[in-house]
């Protein structure tokens, strides 16, 4: 059945209205988020001590934009699986996989929508302290989250998997209904370490069987309260909404908007003919732009994927004129983003700040020369690759030229510096300086380059509500599946494990950057951080590693992670924008991976690259 047809059902028509319902809804509370917080900036430049009750109206903002935009991420296909296993099934078994893993989907989103019920019951009698509202309403969002997952997943289960989701339905349906029969036979077995080792390895099964991060981690959660009777079901809900509650993740759907604007507005390509007029002249000129416009992008959206399509859709077609094939260009732009993940404003900076008490302005300028130390690594590569050959060489275009590119970069490059002041000399929050770059960026796209129109802009806003609610409705399921860590007291585990090899910071370090390598690969990058860092930070504060260099090397870990073939997601949106198919990129990252790792391990036993910056600027190490 087409889609076409498909709309012209009743159901097909009501999803049809529930999109463009979901989509209003989406573009409201971004911008009603981004109004409270520049009207809060404004009243307080003005000489008044700001409104209070704009904290709150904007936490519901982020609630509405987390649980339904990560509902719509999900109808339209963003939460991607991991298809380095999927990949090596037989057509039967992949397709059984899938509707599996929307199967899954379905009674995640059933189960964690009943337990969310009382969670409602408990708070509605709670007010907030300013405006006096219902606590629960902070709750609703996931409720209306979980209906619409539901929703969604029987309509892809009767688009696409109608004759595979009865064939596994039922089997899977006899097996939890056995379970639940039997559950006063098997609950002593797995109640203490039993049931912590089966959720870690059911959380793995689903991960590498298509079910996306997220929802493997609300599968892992549930499955661990209630197989190991460690905790009553709603206390997942609770801790989804608790998850995204801190004030600092405001700033994240703001560094994506803006990343959005630099891609569609014209700002990102500046950067990029400034970076190569700078450049290209060098031994493997277009892929040392590559890496240069990676670390100037990076600092200016946030977002990996918005970094990653800036960059790779303007170099794209330079590469292939130049003859320098897709599979190399994907290998470069990989492990340039990987790079880029300590170049501030980073969302796994914001993220690292919003769960550890370490300062978010000394994580952002202790992420500078990290990440230039490594970008040098891979021109160095680069250049040293490229001996003989001219492929991608321009030719200096003389100091005229590189004026001209370097003023018309002047405009884009007020968005870093606007950043850097106001959060280091403490002008205003991360989330508030966010706010204005958007506006900057909106000032610069609209009405400076007139690149993008008022449909463009509104497709924009409700491209980033949804690119945000995928990043924290992840985030989200992490804290639910940290706090179940946590109730397996997996934090003393680590401690314990820790005195076994006598307190060896060089054991301690490799093995963490080990261990947010393979979980960032799996888990997508963020949900790695969000779980692990909270565990492995107070650690390394004991055995007297600096926790701001420790933060900054699990940052960089993880990007390496995100993009590491075959597994990482952030490597398969490389490879898209690129237009490569992923085998022959991963033969081509291979040697860009050594010299990552390499710099990886120089960024761990050098300290001083990370804490230098921020001791110069009065920021403790």
């Amino acid at each position: 059945m087409t889609l076409a047809s498909a709309a012209a059902r009743p159901s097909g028509r009501l999803l049809r209205i529930v999109d463009m319902a979901g989509d209003a809804v989406l573009a409201l509370a971004l911008l009603g988020e981004l109004g409270v917080v520049v009207t809060n900036v404004v009243a307080r430049g003005l000489g008044s001590s700001g409104f209070l009750w704009t904290e709150e109206v904007a936490q519901f903002a982020l609630s509405v934009i987390t649980f339904v935009g990560g509902a719509v991420a999900f109808r339209r296909g963003h939460h991607s699986p991991v298809h380095a296993a999927l990949n090596l099934l037989p057509e039967a078994p992949r397709r059984a996989a899938l509707a599996l893993a929307d199967l899954l989907v379905l009674a995640g989103a059933v189960v964690t929508g009943i337990a969310s019920i009382p969670v409602i019951g408990t708070s509605w009698g709670e007010r907030t302290p300013i405006l006096s509202l219902p606590a629960a309403l902070m709750v609703l969002p996931l409720s209306l989250c979980m209906v619409l997952l539901a929703l969604y997943a029987i309509d892809r289960l009767w688009r696409r998997h109608r004759g595979m989701a009865l064939a596994v339905g039922v089997p899977l349906a006899l097996l939890l209904a056995g379970a639940t029969l039997t559950r006063a036979a098997w609950l002593p077995f797995l109640a203490g370490d039993s049931g912590m080792y089966s959720s870690l390895a059911l959380l793995l099964l689903s991960i590498f069987a298509g079910l996306p991060v997220g929802f493997a981690l609300m599968l892992a959660t549930v499955a661990y309260l209630w197989a190991a009777n460690a905790a009553p079901l709603m206390a997942l809900p609770e801790n989804m909404v608790n998850g995204t509650s801190n004030f600092v993740l405001l700033a994240v759907p703001f560094f994506i908007f803006a990343g959005l604007i630099m891609e569609r507005g014209g700002i990102s390509v500046r950067l990029v003919r400034f970076v190569q007029a700078l450049v290209g002249h060098f031994r493997g000129g277009l892929l040392q732009v590559m890496v240069g416009s990676m670390y100037l992008v990076s600092g200016l959206s946030g977002s990996k994927a918005a970094d990653v399509a800036a960059v790779g859709s303007v170099m794209r077609d330079m590469l292939r004129h130049e003859g320098i094939s897709d599979q190399e260009g994907a290998a470069v732009l990989a492990a340039s983003a990987a790079m880029g993940e300590t170049v501030p404003p980073s969302i796994a900076m914001l993220v690292l700040g919003s769960i550890t008490s370490l300062s978010i302005a000394a994580l952002f300028i202790g992420g500078l020369v990290p990440a230039a130390a490594i970008a040098l690594c891979l021109m160095a590569l680069i250049y040293w690759r490229a001996r003989g050959a001219d492929k991608g060489r321009a030719r200096w275009v003389g100091w005229p030229a590189l004026l001209w590119a370097g003023l018309g970069a002047v405009l884009p490059l007020g968005m870093p510096v606007m950043l850097f002041a106001g959060i280091l000399l403490g002008i205003a929050t991360p989330t508030e300086v966010s706010a204005f770059a958007v506006l900057y960026g909106l000032a610069l796209a609209m009405a400076a380059y007139r690149e993008m129109s008022w449909r463009g802009f509104l497709r924009a806003t409700i491209d980033t509500a949804m690119l945000t609610g995928m990043i924290l409705f992840i985030l989200a399921a992490a804290a639910g599946f940290s706090w179940g860590l946590t109730v397996a007291y997996l934090p003393q585990r680590l401690v314990a494990l820790l005195h076994h090899v006598h307190n060896s910071e060089w054991i301690f370090l490799v093995g963490s950057v080990a261990l947010l390598i393979v979980v960032g690969s799996l888990l997508e990058g963020l949900p790695a951080l969000n779980v692990l860092a909270p565990l492995l930070l107070p650690i390394a504060g004991q055995i007297g590693v600096s926790e701001l260099h420790y933060g900054i090397v699990l940052v960089v870990a993880m990007g390496v992670g995100a993009f590491l073939p075959p597994a990482g997601v952030g490597f398969y949106v490389c490879c898209a924008v690129m237009r490569t198919p992923i085998e022959g990129a991963s033969r081509a990252m291979l040697p860009y991976l050594a010299v990552l790792l390499a710099g990886v391990l120089l960024v761990t036993f050098v300290p001083w690259l990370t804490l230098f910056l921020p001791r110069a600027f009065g920021f403790s190490g």
